[in-house]
């Protein structure tokens, strides 16, 4: 899982809110060109990425999209302090682009709580692996 922010202080309380969830691992990333490059190399370990919408370099839409057309199975949770135009969001949702949203600023509780729901739905939409025994 990653969390993408270009607010080093939001990526460490998140990181440290999650640290108690067993199972995952938590990369963090301040810029958003070298999250993408480091999901690029790993894109199949991925479950989840959590991303602020506005950046520097990548817009937080953009980094999804890209994200999702390289492992449209990764979950998605997109967060911002700014409003959101309804229609984009709507079609991001729509096309499952954006599996989640979180306004900030965001309650542990519920950054938690939505981080578990999305794991949750990318362990029951992961590709099951069947043998075939003789």
């Amino acid at each position: 899982m990653a969390i993408v922010d270009d607010e080093e202080d939001i990526i460490e309380l998140f990181k440290d809110a999650l640290a108690s969830i067993k199972g995952i691992t938590i990369f963090t990333f301040t810029d958003p060109v070298m999250a993408l490059e480091h999901f690029v190399m790993n894109k199949e370990r991925y479950a989840l990425v959590i991303s602020d919408l506005r950046m520097p370099a990548l817009a937080g839409t953009d980094l999804i999209k890209k994200l999702k057309n390289r492992n449209p199975s990764v979950r998605t949770i997109l967060m911002t302090a700014f409003a959101v135009d309804d229609d984009m969001f709507q079609g991001y949702a729509k096309k499952e682009l954006i599996n989640g949203f979180l306004q900030k600023p965001i309650r542990i509780s519920d950054l938690r709580a939505e981080v578990n729901y999305q794991l949750h739905a990318y362990e029951l939409k992961k590709p099951k692996l069947y043998i075939k025994t003789t």
